[in-house]
């Protein structure tokens, strides 16, 4: 391959547009899922954890609440991260966030059974495979165990766009739900998405259900809805 990159050099021939200036053999490729619950996209994100009062953006970058924080850092303290495991299904787009302490293997393991019990709660009652990244927690032998059969599909390397529906999920989750109000405290942040849930599958129009909420594309319809978020 060397051999051959150096003489397109060369030639002036070393990028690929040179050598498809049309693009015609580089055709899209969908990824398309055809039944609710063919594939369940899953993604970990990370997030810094709030202090207890709220950090800067309650209460001003130059407060004494903010001011303490950065003290705290200077001592040598990690500063923490939460991270937000969420699965999305394919084809009907329900989505399922939780917010862990972690993203270890012992905490990807065991997150797929309680989205799985979510899905299934709303019509999802098998799930066929499973698209993840090749990160070690979901490349752990037990990984696969916690899919119960589901087949197990690792994207290419550096190539987020194919797992693009959870990733641009995450995009709307922060977007919507950590960046759209002010946090007093890291625990009330990890007990919102409970309501954040609710909101995005059975209230939150979205493009790909005809603007419509995912749950309206599951044959069992809109199931526990609250009436209010308080």
């Amino acid at each position: 391959m060397r051999t051959v990159g150096r003489h397109l050099t060369h030639l002036g021939l070393n990028r690929r547009r040179f050598l498809d200036p049309t693009g015609e053999n580089r055709l899209p490729r969908r990824i398309t899922a055809r039944w609710p619950g063919h594939m369940v996209h899953l993604d970990v994100k990370k997030a810094g954890v709030i202090p207890d009062g709220g950090g800067r953006r309650a209460h001003g970058r130059g407060s004494d609440q903010a001011r303490q924080v950065e003290r705290t850092k200077n001592k040598g303290a990690r500063a923490g991260y939460t991270y937000p495991h969420s699965a999305v299904d394919g084809f009907s787009r329900p989505a399922y966030t939780e917010a862990l302490p972690h993203e270890k293997a012992v905490t990807a393991i065991t997150f797929p059974h309680r989205a799985r019990a979510f899905l299934a709660a709303h019509g999802i009652g098998h799930i066929h495979r499973v698209v993840t990244d090749n990160g070690s927690r979901h490349r752990a032998h037990d990984f696969a165990k916690a899919l119960l059969g589901a087949r197990h599909q690792c994207i290419r390397a550096h190539t987020p766009r194919h797992n693009g529906k959870v990733e641009r999920y995450n995009r709307i989750l922060t977007e919507e739900f950590p960046h759209a109000r002010t946090w007093t405290s890291e625990q009330q942040r990890t007990d919102a998405p409970a309501v954040w849930n609710v909101h995005y599958n059975h209230h939150r129009p979205h493009t790909a259900a005809g603007n419509q909420p995912p749950a309206t594309r599951l044959h069992d319809g809109v199931t526990n809805v609250v009436a209010s978020y308080s």
